[in-house]
């Protein structure tokens, strides 16, 4: 019981979500290990907390792949609550190659076309073709991966457990 509260204690100092209600991040400010220090609350508005360019991304480069983050640069009111998310945008033949978050996990939700995902342990690998209302995770530092199958485009959303996951 005291090891949980030490720990919450720790926590609670450390993350400006348990400061604030909210914490708008101040980009010109220190960036340390719970985020951005606060924007003063009276510089808030409802813009730190939408992000308006989560549409289809240019598949035409080298990996037929797009990527639209919404960390805390593009979504600011994501500072200290300890989530981010994407959209991924595949065209045919297009594929995220093997990589990894070394500080999140992450959830793939299918929204349209079909997707082979998977990732690598010491002991196997795990994938299987994702189809729109399907879910996956990816534990955190575990290398994955994403490529297009089927026909057409794909689409997908990402969640992450850190609004920067790091790759």
């Amino acid at each position: 019981m005291i090891y949980t509260l030490f720990l919450f204690a720790l926590y609670s100092s450390i993350s400006y979500a348990f400061a604030n209600d909210f914490c708008g991040a101040n980009l010109k400010g220190s960036n340390g290990p719970s985020g951005y220090e606060c924007k003063p609350s009276n510089t808030v508005t409802v813009d730190d907390f939408v992000f308006s360019s989560f549409v289809a991304g240019n598949t035409s480069g080298i990996f037929n792949a797009a990527i639209i983050p919404a960390f805390f640069t593009a979504l600011p009111g994501v500072n200290g609550l300890g989530l981010s998310v994407a959209r991924l945008d595949l065209a045919k033949g297009g594929f995220v190659p093997l990589h990894s978050h070394t500080a999140s996990s992450e959830i793939l939700i299918m929204v349209k076309g079909e997707i082979t995902a998977g990732f690598i342990t010491p002991a196997a690998t795990y994938q299987k073709t994702l189809k729109p209302g399907d879910i996956m995770v990816f534990p955190q530092g575990l290398l994955h991966f994403q490529v297009k199958s089927g026909k057409g485009k794909a689409t997908a959303y990402l969640a992450f457990s850190n609004p920067s996951p790091g790759a």
